[in-house]
């Protein structure tokens, strides 16, 4: 009998999860870990949210199956949200599909819309569902970078010009996870100029629309006049109002494709439960000042482990937007190599870091940092990681 199965033998080990068996272990031997690895956010929901899904689950119909396509409040409360948010209509009957997070509506897209042997542009470094969601699904993928600027557009044309079969599907991540790069509208106006000129879908990944810091909202690509003839846009709770664990998310715009996704997943999957999805609902339709209130926070957090990380002599560029920061390793280091280096944060400091390496080769030379642990815990981190790099030898007193 085969063991060998094809899709397995496409997957490579997942780097992160080495890190992250590691630091469960660390756990496990009552070590008291700094978990600055995964974006899992350690903020409450709403209480108004939680309420909601306190009250619908204990009415005796809410058990049953839900939609897979989700509940139309909930389709029409994210069409809602788009046009207070950028202007944007959306008809909830054909352009919103409800999704258990953006990861399995990205994974599932990809079923839906992928032949075997399609090319698809990914950005590298990138999250990891990006492009095994269409590796897993039988693509190849052309890597594209990530930073937007002019080398990103020879990029592009370089591989519509040179690649066979031509790419058909462009995925796009701003705020980016991991690099917490940002785009303004105009770069989605060219964006869209681009994809129907060489007539090629724009999967856009917005889940951190919500979390920027620098006064300019981030745009959606969909605010772009014709970006719904050849693009899709997903976005989640998961941040915005620290729901990850409830799995909710949404694909909205081009009607050809979230038609195929919204047909795939009716043979995958019934929906999230029901309760959850009025409770998001609540979210969505209820008082909005915990999105500014998360904003500030992780604003906040941003700012003390900048200054904090830095007196301990390890320099952190502010990100202007995610909850993340994308960090070169400290220059004595860096031979070491960033799964070596979060390897040694862990055993020697206390803290866990995600190695860049895991979001694409391109990564290797810096790690991300989530900011998930509050401030106190911050300079926590700080003060372990500036002991650790004196037992290493790097200089720190000019920090």
């Amino acid at each position: 009998m085969d063991t060998e199965f094809y899709r397995m033998k496409r997957l490579p080990p997942y780097v992160i999860a080495e890190v992250n068996a590691m630091r469960h272990a660390a756990r496990q031997a009552g070590r008291d870990i700094i978990d600055l690895g995964m974006g899992n956010p350690d903020l409450p929901p709403p209480q108004h949210v939680l309420d909601k899904l306190c009250e619908v689950a204990q009415k005796p119909n809410a058990h049953g199956y839900s939609q897979s396509k989700g509940i139309p409040g909930l389709r029409r409360a994210q069409a809602n949200y788009y046009g207070r948010r950028f202007g944007v209509e959306l008809d909830p009957e054909r352009e919103v599909v409800v999704t258990m997070g953006s990861k399995e509506g990205l994974a599932s897209l990809a079923t839906a819309i992928t032949a075997p042997g399609d090319v698809i542009l990914a950005p590298n470094p990138s999250y990891p569902i990006h492009t095994f969601g269409f590796i897993v699904a039988g693509a190849s993928i052309r890597s594209v970078p990530t930073t937007p600027d002019e080398n990103y557009w020879k990029a592009l044309d370089a591989a519509m010009a040179f690649t066979v079969p031509r790419p058909t599907v462009l995925i796009v991540n701003f705020p980016s996870n991991p690099t917490a790069e940002v785009v303004d509208l105009t770069f989605y106006e060219r964006l869209v100029a681009w994809a129907k000129e060489n007539r090629i879908w724009v999967i856009s990944d917005l889940a951190y629309s919500e979390l920027y810091f620098d006064g300019k909202p981030t745009p959606s690509i969909l605010q772009v006049p014709g970006a719904k003839d050849v693009a899709v846009e997903f976005t989640s709770l998961s941040k915005t109002f620290s729901m990850a664990g409830w799995r909710i998310g949404f694909a909205v715009g081009n009607r050809e494709m979230i038609a195929a996704l919204t047909r795939v997943k009716s043979y995958l999957d019934y929906g999230a439960f029901t309760p959850i999805q009025a409770a998001a609902c609540a979210a969505l339709n209820g008082p909005q000042d915990i999105v500014e209130r998360n904003r500030q926070l992780y604003h906040k957090r941003r700012d003390v482990m900048v200054e904090a990380f830095g007196r301990a002599g390890w320099e952190i560029p502010p990100p202007r937007a995610s909850m993340f920061a994308w960090v070169p390793l400290p220059p004595a280091l860096k031979h070491m190599g960033s799964l070596e280096f979060a390897k040694q944060l862990l055993t020697h400091a206390d803290v866990a870091v995600a190695p860049g390496v895991g979001f694409g080769e391109q990564g290797e030379g810096f790690v991300r940092i989530a900011m998930v642990e509050n401030e106190q815990r911050l300079r926590q981190a700080a003060r372990n990681i500036r002991r650790y790099l004196q037992q290493m030898g790097v200089n720190t007193s000019a920090a």
